[in-house]
């Protein structure tokens, strides 16, 4: 009896892994395509890791110091990402923490960006996800930009 109860529970502990391991993968899987979009200047990619409502904001230090929040628009960063040669934006991330309560993710995503093959800056991005009809798409993204602690 002992080894059935145990042999049920072992069963149930992994399809609840290998369940969450999947939905980590394909939230992992958006802001691949994501970033996979800007080293392959496929604006369409971009645009379709983005929820309708998508925030996009950077966090930016001006020469006096001081901290400011700027916004852009989904379609303008995917008008830069068609205009910049294939290869040229080459933004490596590490997943650091990633989070997922029903239909919200979180990520939290260290970076080091190269341009045309040279190191650019460093930073962290800041993912939101929202899952709409049963797809990933961000929901807000926020990242830190800078040029010096990026070992």
């Amino acid at each position: 009896m002992k080894k059935i109860l145990f042999v049920l529970f072992a069963i149930v502990f992994s399809i609840g892994s290998i369940n969450a391991q999947t939905t980590e993968d394909s939230v992992k899987a958006v802001m691949n395509k994501l970033f996979e979009g800007m080293k392959n200047s496929d604006p369409s990619l971009v645009i379709a890791s983005f929820g309708d409502s998508a925030v996009l904001q950077t966090i930016a230090t001006s020469k006096d110091g001081k901290t400011a929040v700027r916004n852009v628009k989904v379609s303008d960063f995917a008008a830069q990402v068609s205009k910049a040669a294939k290869g040229a934006l080459d933004e490596r991330i590490e997943f650091e923490t990633v989070k997922i309560d029903a239909n919200l993710a979180i990520a939290w995503t260290p970076y080091k960006f190269y341009y045309n093959g040279q190191f650019s800056h460093c930073g962290v991005n800041s993912f939101q996800l929202v899952r709409f009809n049963g797809v990933w798409k961000i929901q807000y993204l926020i990242d830190t930009r800078r040029h010096q602690g990026c070992e």
